[in-house]
């Protein structure tokens, strides 16, 4: 009988990207779910994440796994065993997940933090956010991915942002070519992989959310 997969997603969300990535990166077949985050969450998502009740959440064979760096690792080790994500050495399977970690918490919260305000929260928000892509630059250096030659799991934590890029610097007025030229390379790169190119959505439409989010928030 052939796996149920189903991911509960929003279209803009990098997290939910990482997850539809790394399914089309292993081949498999996959149902996705649009949720409506920001009025009325399924009942399948509330029962499935009863915790914290985010996308993405993935549903396999009726068994809910959460949390995206989560979903990526169980997706690694559940499906494609011949093509691994993250490394085979300890070491460099510890780092790979350091630096996914601080995607996490240093590069995408300023991210948001930078389209969403104005004035000298942005500004700072704005330093503090190329400031790290600069440190992911640095560890980048001339490799055509971070862990080497092969697309892997720190790749995939951190292209989805790539989405967001043409918002963030319309918003906050700079440049990623300008600040960032190898990380941006390394993004082009990988936007090569149908994997990839078919799970990020369109810049302009993500700037267009955006905004119109922005604009909702501060009517309150």
């Amino acid at each position: 009988m052939a796996d149920e997969v189903i991911l509960l997603d929003f279209w803009p969300s990098p997290f939910g990207m990482r997850a539809r990535i790394v399914l089309r990166e292993k081949g498999v077949n996959f149902d996705r779910r649009e949720e409506e985050l920001l009025s009325n969450k399924s009942p399948l998502l509330l029962e499935t994440n009863p915790v914290h009740k985010k996308i993405p959440t993935l549903v396999h064979n009726g068994n809910p796994v959460c949390e995206s760096l989560i979903i990526v690792q169980y997706i690694d080790e559940t499906w494609g065993p011949e093509s691994p994500l993250l490394p085979s050495d300890p070491h460099e399977r510890a780092r790979a997940r350091f630096w996914a970690d601080y995607v996490d918490k240093k590069i995408i919260p300023a991210a948001r933090t930078t389209w969403g305000s104005t004035g000298d929260a942005q500004e700072a928000a704005k330093k503090e956010y190329i400031e790290g892509l600069k440190v992911l630059e640095g560890e980048l250096g001339d490799k055509a991915y971070f862990g080497g030659d092969r697309f892997g799991y720190v790749d995939v934590s951190l292209i989805p942002l790539y989405s967001w890029f043409y918002a963030l610097e319309t918003l906050a007025n700079f440049s990623h070519e300008e600040e960032c030229p190898k990380l941006v390379g390394w993004a082009k790169c990988c936007m090569q992989r149908e994997s990839v190119a078919k799970s990020l959505p369109d810049q302009h439409k993500v700037y267009d959310f955006m905004l119109e989010f922005r604009k909702k928030r501060q009517a309150k």
